[in-house]
């Protein structure tokens, strides 16, 4: 077995393939680079990552945690918005949220829709029997193309 230890790897300057033992795993050129996944199926690193996503308090007052946010505006009784560090390319970014209600007893029809969105932020809609309400928590995660 052998061991390599280095503090500097130094990139060619054309495109780039890592192998290890006969399997290519990574492919890498100019702004994009793919892993072998499944079989010989090559997922894009940088389309696979999400490029916002937030924690939200439901006082809309503050995160839990977040990624590539850099305001919270509470807009309006249970609709959050997530303002963005870096804007999304468009505003077809596929968006995933999550809510949970205010009714400690879940009884009723709770759900959540994404309100207004654009290139640099997205708003939550939290609805509990019809009505927007202030839940006690929001999640969502962003995955599309940053500008």
């Amino acid at each position: 077995m052998s061991t390599v230890i280095l503090d500097t790897i130094t990139g060619k300057s054309t495109a780039t393939t890592i192998t290890i033992g006969s399997t290519p795993v990574v492919s890498a050129s100019a702004n994009s680079m793919t892993i072998r996944g499944e079989g010989t199926a090559q997922t894009s690193i940088q389309q696979g990552l999400a490029k916002s996503w937030a924690q939200i308090e439901g006082n809309i007052t503050s995160y839990r945690d977040s990624f590539n946010t850099s305001s919270l505006t509470d807009v309006s009784t249970g609709r959050p918005r997530v303002t963005y560090t870096n804007n999304m390319s468009n505003d077809d970014a596929s968006l995933t949220m999550a809510h949970q209600y205010s009714s400690a007893s879940g009884s009723g029809a709770f759900f959540a829709n994404v309100g207004a969105r654009n290139t640099a932020y997205h708003e939550h809609n939290h609805y509990e029997n019809g009505s927007l309400t202030d839940g006690e928590a929001y999640n969502d995660s962003v995955h599309g193309d940053l500008a």
